[in-house]
């Protein structure tokens, strides 16, 4: 059994859902569906939810007998002991002064935007881009399958790996075509997890690690972790999707795809983790260049 709660989403996204759950009330979906249907639904919502947010709950064999998912920004689902949990995120916002009307004060925030000035002196500070791909969204149900990542050293120098995982079992069909990785890719070209763990914390040492919905690569890296009984990751992180979320109020969603659109980025192969690493790279130096982000 899956329950959905949505709020501010297109219309035509609460419709599609129909087709498989019941809105009992407005925003509030019930359905019963197997893990291949709720795996695309909950893909699905993450593509056309536009600038709403929704939250999934659904059963299954942990000690509450269910998980949860979201897309908000301000909240961050844990594993605690095999129990989830969700975390409520301090999410700081620059203060808007009052206007006469809403339109008032959206022109003020594209004003400041336009007029902003850069802070930085050109010298970009050392940090690293992580992006991963996985065989679905749940931490405790799912795997990491690649890893992208790239350095940004205080020399101005750029290195980058890349790491395909091997599997235990077959891709689902539907993976293999978000993400080009096929069962004979990660069996020729895949390590084991301990191998590509340990090369990713080699590779980050202690620098800070920015992503785009951050939270979602770092949840599995630290659940793989946990796995192979290893310390867990204590880096500090910067999602720049919060980021972006605060800085661009007229975009018709927050998809990576369409920020890198924003800003003139173009991202070679989206849904491939190196490549999405290489243009969250971009998009974060464009950011430190305009002052509006700090690492």
């Amino acid at each position: 059994m899956i329950v959905i709660t949505m709020t501010k989403v297109p219309a035509s996204l609460r419709g599609d859902l129909t087709k498989w759950c019941q809105e009992i009330q407005t925003g509030i979906f019930v359905g019963n569906v197997n893990k291949r249907i709720r795996l695309k639904l909950w893909k699905r919502i993450c593509t056309n939810i536009g600038s709403g947010q929704a939250t999934m709950v659904f059963s299954t064999n942990n000690e509450l007998g269910y998980q949860f998912l979201t897309t908000s920004v301000s909240r961050q689902v844990i594993d605690y002991d095999g129990i989830p949990l969700l975390m409520h995120l301090v999410e700081t916002k620059a203060p808007i002064h009052p206007g006469f009307s809403n339109a008032a004060k959206y022109h003020r925030i594209h004003e400041q935007q336009r007029m902003k000035t850069p802070k930085t002196s050109g010298k970009i500070p050392a940090f690293v881009v992580l992006d991963i791909e996985t065989t679905g969204t749940n931490i405790d149900q799912d795997s990491i399958i690649a890893i992208g990542a790239v350095k940004h050293d205080q020399t101005g120098k750029i290195e980058h790996i890349q790491q395909f995982i091997k599997l235990g079992h077959p891709l689902l069909k539907e993976i293999t075509k978000l993400t080009g990785i096929t069962d004979s890719k990660l069996a020729t070209e895949g390590v084991e997890l301990d191998n590509a763990m340990e090369n990713f914390r080699d590779f980050v040492g202690t620098l800070k690690i920015v992503g785009y919905n951050i939270s979602f690569d770092l949840n599995f890296i630290r659940q793989a972790l946990r796995q192979l009984g290893e310390n867990n990751l204590v880096n500090q992180s910067v999602d720049l999707l919060s980021l972006i979320k605060q800085i661009q109020k007229f975009l018709p969603n927050y998809r990576l795809a369409t920020v890198l659109k924003k800003y003139s980025i173009n991202n070679e192969q989206a849904h491939d983790a190196l490549s999405d690493a290489q243009a969250t790279m971009l998009l974060a130096e464009k950011l430190i260049e305009n002052g509006q982000l700090e690492i």
